[in-house]
């Protein structure tokens, strides 16, 4: 937490289903390219795009997406992928707005969203990957109780650079045991 937002004015962030009125929000995210290098993407994204996405995913039960909201403003976007309902296994993503990072919206977004893909969806494993030199998500996924499987070598393109894909993860049975969560 920052020194803008102590423990006495920090408002828990809330995850709620995401709308299609998120979605300039949305683009505004994946447009921004230093929030998009750590998703391995390019920061590339129309409306037009984001409009079809929506519509083809409403009711999809592979996957999951909230906004992250709190004092009724959005600060980020947490999204469940790749739900498997055979594996019981998803991947977790999350983007935190440039201008609300350091106040805590991610390591409460994150537990909010791995207590809902264990106790809601019935998951088995939560799975992530991260850059490898994002050392904060790293503390924060670590922190959330994720373990890192492994180190996946020079696996994406940003920056010019080939870097490191760090996978972590965390299982049903660590969460949810006396003294997980």
């Amino acid at each position: 937490m920052s020194a803008a937002t102590s423990p006495e004015t920090f408002a828990a962030p809330m995850l709620r289903a995401l709308e299609r009125s998120d979605l300039p929000y949305v683009h505004a995210l994946f447009n921004d390219p230093e929030v998009m290098r750590y998703w391995f993407e390019p920061a590339h994204a129309t409306m037009a795009d984001l409009d079809d996405g929506f519509d083809r995913r409403r009711g999809s039960d592979h996957e999951r997406r909230f906004i992250v909201e709190t004092a009724g403003r959005r600060v980020g976007l947490v999204e469940l992928m790749y739900i498997d309902p055979i594996h019981r296994n998803c991947e977790f993503q999350i983007i935190i707005s440039p201008s609300e990072q350091g106040r805590g919206y991610a390591s409460a977004a994150t537990r909010r969203a791995v207590d809902f893909a264990f106790r809601t969806l019935n998951l088995h494993k939560v799975w992530l990957l991260v850059d490898t030199a994002n050392v904060a998500a790293v503390h924060v996924y670590e922190k959330a109780g994720f373990a890192v499987e492994g180190v996946l070598r020079q696996e994406f393109f940003a920056d010019g650079v080939y870097r490191d894909a760090t996978r972590m993860a965390i299982f049903a049975d660590d969460w949810l045991a006396p003294g997980g969560e």
